[in-house]
């Protein structure tokens, strides 16, 4: 039986970054006390996935009715395997299926939830959590009880690349209360993975029309790039969610960040300060996206865009 619990995701038949990294800090902690880890993960893919997981365990559920996100039947399954194998931390990505999974695991198991965490730690006796609150405009330090279910914001800390060689179980999927589950398929506009490109061109509410995109992917083509976007763009219809920067989008850790009339809300800056490299431009020079750049310019994104777009593709040709 293991001490922490990781909710494993897996995509392409890999563990995803956001995995790796709930399984270094878990390691770490587990490490640190003397205890185990568990990685617990969904589909045909998984036992192939977690099979060099850093994990003393890994299990893996494999059925036909997990292999497409299922909240009821994956809840189920948690609650049944959780329920025989308590443990002392559950960790869960802060995803679309870890928001799902993480409350509903708490509430069944009747143990407490600590949402939206950027860090993990030991001092002294002491379990401490640190997560975001008032939507990510101030943070908490949590000290953990007993048990709790933690859900962390991917990217909140670097992944060891570590590996092991866990023991492999099996365990059965475990039937769903919800009895119709309607699959939508991704749209098509929205295949590109922001988070795996180098450089991000990355649009706001500054852009002023869906017909201004064009020029925006034109720099992005220019300088090798993927176009991203704020919230207001995707709130607006001009671009897929999964385009989003920010805390209910994607985590971004780009070698360029080019923020292109974007104010810099504090739920943007969440999912793109870890760049390695900001440059912003804005209109307006008071604009909170200049207190985390490294570079700024105040002038009309309108103007900018195609001059720069020219000047590379001069440079390129």
């Amino acid at each position: 039986m293991a001490d922490i619990v990781v909710v494993g995701e897996i995509q392409n038949g890999v563990v995803t970054d956001a995995t790796q990294e709930l399984l270094t800090r878990a390691r770490d902690l587990a490490t640190a006390r003397s205890r185990s880890v568990a990685v617990l993960a969904f589909g045909k893919d998984a036992e192939a996935a977690v099979k060099t997981a850093d994990a003393d365990e890994a299990v893996v559920v494999v059925d036909q009715a997990v292999e497409e996100y299922n909240p009821g039947v994956y809840e189920a399954t948690l609650v049944t395997w959780l329920t025989e194998n308590p443990a002392l931390l559950i960790l869960l990505s802060n995803t679309t299926m870890g928001m799902d999974l993480g409350a509903a695991l708490a509430a069944r198991l009747q143990i407490a939830m600590i949402a939206y965490c950027t860090d993990l730690r030991i001092e002294g006796s002491s379990e401490l959590a640190t997560c975001q609150i008032y939507g990510g405009k101030l943070a908490a330090e949590v000290e953990l009880p007993d048990r709790a279910v933690v859900t962390v914001i991917p990217g909140s800390w670097a992944a060891s690349g570590r590996s092991g060689i866990p023991m492999v179980h099996r365990f059965n999927a475990q039937p769903s209360p919800i009895s119709v589950v309607k699959v939508i398929e991704p749209d098509a506009s929205g295949d590109v993975d922001i988070t795996r490109a180098d450089i991000l061109v990355s649009v706001g509410r500054g852009i002023q029309d869906p017909d201004n995109l064009e020029l925006a992917d034109e720099l992005a083509q220019a300088i090798g790039g993927v176009v991203s976007c704020s919230r207001p763009v995707v709130d607006a219809g001009w671009l897929p969610r999964s385009r989003q920067v920010g805390k209910s989008g994607q985590t971004v850790k780009p070698k360029l960040y080019l923020a292109l009339g974007i104010s810099g809300a504090p739920e943007h800056l969440q999912g793109m300060k870890d760049a390695e490299l900001i440059v912003a431009v804005n209109s307006d020079e008071n604009a909170p996206i200049f207190d985390v750049a490294h570079y700024g310019a105040t002038a009309d994104i309108l103007d900018l865009m195609p001059a720069l777009t020219e000047k590379l593709n001069g440079r390129n040709g």
